[in-house]
């Protein structure tokens, strides 16, 4: 009879997290050793809710707790005219931490890569057209990855919307402050070169 490796299953689910190597899992795997059975319970609650309770806005497609709509989207203050179009929630997060923009979102699921099989069916592109034909969307803001896959998605829904009489933007990408020119890459500095602004 062979003995069970407590520590083997939870290292093998552990490493299977993205950026999670079969070092790092092991290292949590010890952490989570040495918590106390609260702290422990505690944690494996906080998945089961997320499991149980966190879903996609039917409007948007971002994250949302036990609503049909996120919390941004319920929200009357923000700017219906203006949406920005992002890749994934965790850039409606990193973006709603700046602070700076108060319109709406419509998260894509991703970006068009054809290497890996994602095409522009798989993404909330029809969703985004059928919200332009309900809602009084005026400008939308595309604030997609520097990727080629990123571009690519770009370029496809800004075809795809010209003829509908929108404005049309994408964020300018540029050098991060304090960063040295010769360690940018040439697509970095490319756009940075081409959004520049008068002074």
């Amino acid at each position: 009879m062979t003995r069970h490796d407590p520590l083997k299953g939870i290292v093998s689910e552990l490493s299977k997290l993205p950026g999670i190597g079969l070092k790092s899992a092991q290292r949590l795997a010890f952490h989570m050793l040495a918590q106390t059975q609260e702290s422990l319970t505690e944690l494996v609650r906080s998945i089961e809710d997320v499991r149980d309770h966190v879903k996609l806005c039917q409007r948007c497609f971002h994250l949302t707790y036990d609503e049909d709509e996120c919390v941004l989207c319920q929200d009357t203050r923000r700017n219906g005219s203006t949406l920005c179009v992002v890749s994934d929630s965790r850039d409606v997060i990193a973006l709603e931490k700046m602070g700076r923009f108060r319109g709406l979102y419509h998260v894509l699921g991703g970006v068009i890569a054809p290497l890996d099989g994602v095409g522009p069916d798989k993404l909330h592109i029809r969703e985004l057209l059928e919200r332009l034909k309900t809602e009084p969307i005026s400008e939308i803001i595309f604030a997609l990855s520097p990727s080629v896959e990123g571009e690519t998605t770009t370029m496809y829904l800004t075809r795809l919307l010209k003829p509908l009489d929108l404005k049309l933007y994408q964020i300018a990408y540029g050098i991060p402050m304090g960063g040295e020119l010769e360690w940018v890459d040439e697509m970095t500095l490319g756009r940075a070169f081409d959004g520049r602004r008068a002074l």
